[in-house]
This record gives structure tokens, sequence and C-alpha cells, in this order.
């Protein structure tokens, strides 16, 4: 005789009892997930030490993992992702893309300085009316400069006007890059009077003409280093990075004042790990994470307590008398103009 075995109510009972007995006999085990905080952060050398060294310290203090974007740009990014649920928790980027992205409701417009211990051993310009975010990092919009063709040091920012400098002067192309936007804020300054006054930068624009526009400062370092330019804007760092390999190339600071180059961070509104995300913050202000990365890539350091070894002493802008020669510009009235400014500029230089 066959068996038969029918499926009836009270056996699945008795089943599920049985499952349930036998659960709580080897109950799951439960891990918790580890937070991931989510940034943008530059390549190149930076990119090296920061992926090398001062991120995985980051992630076995905090016990937590860290994905990095490095595929500039960021904010079209950010922009397309769900507000509350961005792509990044701390966007890094300089002042005018900041500006950018807090009037979109991209960015926090002002951080707690509460939340970030460290910006209380910080210079001014970490943090301030002219800011969107903080300012771990400054580099400073000089000259840099040829020494083998025999040009004087530079010392004004007229200078680059020297008719010698006709067809191997450099700057960068104002709509896309912000120390080309910056450049023509100082031209403003020096030749009218002050940063807002437009129509004395369009002319002196005019009078730098022939003059080599690039994209971005990796393209000014390498025309600088091939003698395609002989002066050109740049930041200091993008001279001082080959200090040491025998190139005849040296950065000046003009007189009537040297431009801020900030890397900035600020932290997204509807990021879910905003405390994470201030400790990073507060993380990259620190003396020795300061330390590691401004003798990495020359740049100088937001907070004061730095001690940088000499041969970084002698150049950067790490003293309170340093950094007042230092100035900042006015981002969110230059970006409320941009779109007729990149028209005007584009008539100028396409005559």
């Amino acid at each position: 005789m066959i068996k038969s075995d029918k499926i009836t109510r009270r056996g699945v009972v008795r089943a599920g009892a049985g499952a349930a007995i036998a659960g709580l006999a080897a109950p799951a085990i439960l891990h918790a997930q580890t937070a991931t905080l989510k940034i943008t952060t530059w390549g190149g050398k930076w990119g090296d030490i920061m992926k090398g060294e001062v991120i995985p310290a980051f992630e076995k203090e905090h016990k937590c993992s860290v994905s990095v974007d490095q595929a500039f740009p960021f904010p079209p990014k950010l922009a397309a992702s769900p507000r509350n649920d961005p792509l990044y928790d701390v966007l890094q980027a300089n002042t005018p893309e900041q500006w950018l992205c807090v009037d979109q409701g991209l960015v926090e417009a002002k951080i707690d300085p509460k939340k970030v211990p460290n910006l209380a051993d910080a210079y001014s310009f970490a943090q301030g009316d002219q800011l969107a975010g903080v300012a771990i990092f400054v580099s400073g919009i000089g000259f840099g400069y040829r020494t083998d063709k025999g040009l004087a040091k530079p010392t004004s920012w007229k200078d680059l006007a020297d008719p010698k400098l006709a067809g191997v002067r450099g700057s960068y192309v104002i709509p896309i890059n912000s120390i080309g936007q910056a450049h023509l804020m100082m031209l403003g300054k020096v030749y009218g009077g002050g940063f807002e006054d437009l129509d004395a930068a369009y002319k002196a624009l005019e009078q730098l003409k022939p003059i080599k526009m690039y994209d971005f400062t990796g393209g000014m370092e390498k025309a600088l280093l091939s003698a395609e330019v002989h002066m050109g804007v740049l930041h200091d760092s993008g001279v001082y990075r080959y200090d040491g390999q025998n190139q005849p190339v040296d950065w000046a600071a003009p007189k009537e004042g040297v431009m801020i180059l900030d890397q900035c961070l600020n932290i997204t509104p509807g990021s879910p790990r905003k405390e994470l995300a201030y400790a990073y913050i507060d993380y990259m202000l620190r003396s020795d994470v300061q330390k590691k990365l401004a003798e990495a890539v020359w740049y100088s350091p937001a907070n004061k307590k730095v001690q940088l070894a000499p041969e970084y002493r002698a150049r950067l802008f790490d003293t309170p008398e340093k950094v007042a020669t230092l100035l900042q510009l006015p981002w969110q009235w230059y970006n409320k103009r941009k779109d007729q400014i990149d028209a005007r500029v584009a008539r100028i230089l396409r005559g």
C-alpha cells in the first residue's frame, strides 16, 4: 500500500512552528552595514596622495569606507542625482562652482563651524561671506615665467602687456576657467576702479592680444615648460611642483596682489551621512593631514598650526603676513553676469 502525503493546514502550522523554534535555536547573525561616504577629489599627485594615504587613514579612523569620484566636472552629475539621495555627500570644488551649486540648492550655503572644530585654527580665508563651504587649501594666482628668455622677474599685472611678449603670453579660456575669470577681474582692479570695473577689464584684455588661451592649468604648465609661453597667469603650485627638476621656470607675485585659488569642501543638503561628512571636512583641516598634502602638491594650508619644512615655508602662504596679501574675489557678483561677460569676451578675442 502506497502512503499518501497530504498537505493540511495543521501540517503547515506545525512546520512553521518547527521552523520558528529552529530559528530561535540558531539565530541569524546580523552585520552592521559600513557607512560609505561619497566624495569628489582631484586626480594627479593630489589624487595619488588622497587615495594612497589620506583616505585610507580616514576610513580606518572612522570605521567607514569612502567612495571617490575624480571624473571632473562634478556639478552636472550632482544636479542630475536625487536631492534626497545625492550622488555626493561632500563636494570638492573651487569657489565659483560652489556658489553656482549653492544657487541651485545642491550644497549648503554655510558650514556650521561648531561641527568643524579645526576651523578654530584656520586662517580667515577658510570661511567667510565670500566663500561657500570651507577652504582647506589655497594657491596664489600670479605669473609663471621662463627664466631663460631674458625676462625680468614680473612685478606687476601690467607686465603681461609688454610688447615683447606678443604671442608668447598666456591666460585661460574665460568662459570655462575660473583663473581666466579671476584674471579678467584683476584687470578691472589694476586698470580701473576695482574687480567689478568690466569696462576697464575689457579694454585691458584687448591690449593683451595676441595671447594664447588654455582650457586648464595643466595646459599652461606644459606650454610654459615647452617655452610655447614665456609668461602666463598661473597659480604658484603649478610652478613649484617642478622644483628639483631643473626646469627654467619660476613664479612671481605681482605687487597689486595675489588672487586666491581655493580648494573648497561643502556638504550636500540631502546627504544621509552629514555627521560623517562634517568629520571628513574636519579631518582635512587637521594639521598633520594639511602638512602631508601641502608638502606633496605645494598648496598653502588653511590651518595656522601647520609647521612646513623650510623649503615650503620660503614660498607658500603660511604666515598671517603672507596670507594678508591674498585677495578674495566677488564670485557671486561675477556669476550673475557670466553670460554677458562671456559674450563680450568672445567678441574681443575674436576681433
